[in-house]
């Protein structure tokens, strides 16, 4: 395992961040299948090792890098509903949080593809993209209910399928931002989330 500049051997969690960005990198360029543990250890300038002395396999490596992306951009929404207002507004904020943090995230989309190519053409087999969608929708069906209680908003489409709405939606614009970069209005997918918040 390499070392620090001044011979310090990094902490456990210093590898583990390490792995995980060399993971995500490696399995953008390379796809899940063909990558190696050894490109993702070389990757991280590590020996494979230390990937093992974090992870099992690949299987928990890109089960932990989709945990953490997926946790990334949710906690990134709920911060940016923080600011309160009324229900539309507070659905603006939350499309133009999400539209800065899809930026920069190449390597999370081509990834998220894969994943979701193998969730369908397998069925039954690969469920790292399912089971956590499957969290992130409850979490995000919770937080629509919370804040249309908070704000006294009766929403035209229940909380779960507004839930299911705004998945598909980030994913699509997410998509549109990294195909198109520039070309997508940055507060576009905010103004759409606002008028799917209005009060019925």
């Amino acid at each position: 395992m390499s070392t620090t500049g001044g011979g310090r051997r990094p902490a456990r969690a210093e590898v583990r961040r390490a792995v995980l960005d060399a993971a995500a990198r490696v399995f953008a360029r390379r796809g899940i299948d063909t990558a190696s543990l050894e490109e993702v250890a070389a990757e991280a300038g590590m020996t494979k090792g230390a990937i093992y002395s974090n992870f099992t396999g690949k299987a928990a490596l890109v089960e932990t890098v989709v945990e953490e992306k997926v946790r990334a951009n949710l906690d990134a929404g709920l911060a940016a509903v923080e600011v309160g207002g009324s229900m539309p507004e507070r659905a603006q904020a939350l499309g133009d949080g999400l539209s800065r943090a899809f930026d920069g995230q190449r390597e999370w989309h081509l990834l998220y593809v894969e994943l979701w190519q193998r969730a369908v053409r397998t069925q039954n087999g690969d469920t790292t993209l399912l089971d956590s969608r499957r969290t992130l929708h409850e979490t995000i069906t919770a937080a629509i209910a919370a804040h249309a209680e908070d704000t006294g908003t009766e929403l035209a489409i229940p909380p779960d399928q507004l839930a299911t709405v705004l998945i598909a939606l980030s994913d699509g614009f997410s998509m549109e931002q990294q195909l198109q970069p520039g070309r997508v209005p940055a507060d576009l997918f905010g103004r759409v989330l606002a008028l799917l918040a209005r009060p019925s």
